[in-house]
């Protein structure tokens, strides 16, 4: 196939790769526009707890499961060292701990601590409402497909960032 600006390309080409330009834009744009609602209103939410949206984010992400802040990054799409000072301030408060990591010695796990269990469980009322919205605005099945659309989206942004692509 040919490639953009090249001359053997065909005016059916041409209009499916402009075509194609123009929904990853609307793409990026929604979803930059996205980002900011679920930021604001996570940061809402997150108030209920005496927490922000980030640090939900990230005690919300160890609450189960403690984890090493490298791990929590890459699952996030986080640099570590922004990871790394939500979990600091995260300690600091009390809200979680650093616990040893029996797989490796220097990566210390994140862990949620009592106090951050109970945070994170008085910010349940505005997520249920937040929810419930959500699923009444768009229904269910759309609710539900929006979020394999989105997983799936990611996972191929994914592959678009590695340097075999």
């Amino acid at each position: 196939m040919s490639g953009p600006g090249d001359a053997a390309e065909t005016p059916d080409e041409r209009r499916r790769r402009l075509e194609q330009q123009a929904l990853l834009t609307r793409t990026a744009l929604g979803v930059f526009r996205l980002n900011g609602h679920f930021i604001a209103v996570s940061e809402r939410i997150a108030k209920a707890g005496g927490l922000t949206a980030a640090s939900w984010q990230v005690l919300g992400a160890v609450a189960r499961v403690p984890q090493p802040v490298s791990a929590l990054a890459r699952a996030m799409g986080l640099t570590r060292q922004s990871v790394q000072r939500t979990a600091d301030l995260l300690v600091d408060q009390g809200l979680a701990v650093y616990r040893p990591n029996p797989a490796h010695r220097r990566a210390k796990l994140l862990s949620a601590t009592a106090e951050g269990r109970a945070a994170l469980g008085r910010l349940g009322p505005g997520h249920a409402t937040l929810a419930s919205h959500l699923a009444e605005t768009l229904g269910p099945e759309a609710f539900a497909e929006t979020a394999e659309v989105l997983e799936r989206l990611s996972e191929a942004m994914a592959t678009a960032e590695s340097p075999d692509t």
